[in-house]
């Protein structure tokens, strides 16, 4: 599965899980959900799992990952009116914790808001299935 079929599995299960439980929960049910909708197609679901940063080879902190699917996507999940740069922000920082390549930021507001996020700029026509 390419990262990009696995982004679009991981997409299905946020509209799956917002269409069962509407908004208004705390993230961590939609954590739960999502972890639980993800394991039913087969993939290998992190939850919680604890990433460390370092600085010039030393450890300076640690933070956990809402969710990492198959090793290679993190997925952060917010619960909130709207995504603020910030949230944005935070998920950039945690690719380049990871050096994973591609981070999603779900948000379970009144509706579902996405935003995919790379660790290295890919213009929009360089995506597979996008119209430059």
């Amino acid at each position: 599965m390419t990262d990009d079929q696995l982004t679009k599995a991981i997409i299905g299960c946020a509209y799956k899980v917002h269409n069962a439980l509407g908004s208004g929960f705390l993230e961590k049910v939609y954590e739960n959900a999502m972890r639980i909708e993800l394991e039913k197609l087969g993939l290998a679901v992190k939850q919680q799992q604890p990433v460390n940063v370092t600085y010039d080879g030393h450890f300076v902190g640690q933070y956990y990952a809402d969710l990492w699917v198959n090793e290679r996507i993190v997925i952060e999940l917010k619960a909130v009116r709207a995504i603020a740069k910030e949230h944005e922000v935070q998920l950039v920082n945690y690719l380049t914790a990871t050096r994973l390549d591609v981070g999603l930021l779900l948000n379970f507001g009144s509706s579902v808001e996405v935003k995919r996020k790379f660790r290295e700029f890919k213009p929009k026509g360089s995506l597979p299935g996008s119209i430059p």
